[in-house]
């Protein structure tokens, strides 16, 4: 029978997302590919260190046990075949064997590629691919690779943090308050508070990572978190609409503008997504964070919910 991909968590991931080739990605933006291929040459068996999403993916593994597979993390990158030798190798150097596949383009676009894969999260440096890989209908995040690095103090959790508007729901609140401001944006949610949000770009994600929570799993847990702008009336239609897709959150900050940073922190996540930049800069300073590149935040400078 052919190999499948279905019933698994499938995550696709970047060279940088995963590995830290910063220093090498220098020269490849400096327009000198030839240097940078000789030098990924020179280095096939230097591991890189760990990236932003190391922490996420290596916990995400922990799920897998030899009887069966419930997540698959395989490399999508826009680097050239022998630079990916050096990126599965520095994958079985941190013990990160289970890494079997990827899908190397030299430069060209690799986010089409998400369709066969039928991706539950695309993360990637490239902010580009992160667009086309949103309007294609997959969750996907712009990783900042100078994010801080997850904490070690969860070993045996994986935990992700979410933004609420444009990330886990659609913009269509979010909309209202850029258009009309924060009184109509509270009138109009308490006005639909008993209305579910219709469904955002993560929610296929965090519905996968429900169902892994489901399983009796020995040893490794997922805790989830919803971290949002929102205040009191409006977080009722948020959480109305988790209740709506039975789908429930370990814990929910409804912030009222406060900023993110602190908070995330606290909650030490091996991962945050947000839609708006200002969000993810602040967090990047204290945990791992990727911007959701969708909604109207895109298309306005003026801060959303």
């Amino acid at each position: 029978m052919p190999v499948s991909l279905q019933d698994q968590l499938v995550v696709a991931i970047s060279s940088r997302a995963l590995f830290d080739f910063e220093e090498e990605n220098r020269l490849f933006e400096a327009g000198d590919p030839t240097t940078y291929l000789r030098l990924q040459r020179e280095r096939l068996d230097v591991p890189a260190a760990p990236g932003v999403a190391f922490s996420l993916v290596k916990k995400l593994l922990a799920f897998n046990t030899a009887e069966q597979q419930r997540v698959e993390v395989l490399l999508l990158s826009r680097n050239d075949p022998v630079s990916g030798m050096r990126v599965f190798r520095s994958a079985k150097a941190h013990g990160l064997d289970s890494i079997q596949r990827g899908v190397f383009t030299q430069g060209r676009d690799p986010f089409a590629y998400l369709r066969p894969l039928g991706a539950h999260l695309f993360l990637s440096a490239n902010a580009d691919d992160v667009t086309q890989a949103l309007q294609l209908g997959y969750p996907a995040a712009h990783v900042f690779t100078d994010s801080r690095r997850a904490s070690d103090s969860h070993p045996q959790e994986v935990r992700i943090a979410f933004d609420g508007d444009a990330v886990l729901f659609s913009d269509e609140a979010e909309r209202v308050f850029q258009t009309e401001g924060l009184e109509a944006f509270q009138r109009h949610e308490q006005e639909k508070a008993s209305q579910p949000l219709p469904d955002g770009p993560f929610k296929p994600l965090l519905a996968a990572l429900h169902r892994l929570q489901q399983m009796e799993l020995p040893g490794m847990r997922i805790r989830t978190a919803l971290v949002t702008a929102r205040s009191a009336p409006a977080h009722e239609r948020a959480l109305n609409t988790l209740m709506d897709w039975k789908i429930a959150v370990d814990e929910a900050m409804f912030l009222g503008g406060l900023v993110k940073g602190g908070f995330l922190r606290e909650f030490e996540p091996d991962f945050f997504f947000d839609d708006q930049t200002g969000h993810v800069r602040n967090a990047a300073s204290h945990v791992p964070a990727g911007h959701v590149r969708s909604g109207i935040a895109q298309e306005q400078t003026r801060k959303p919910m």
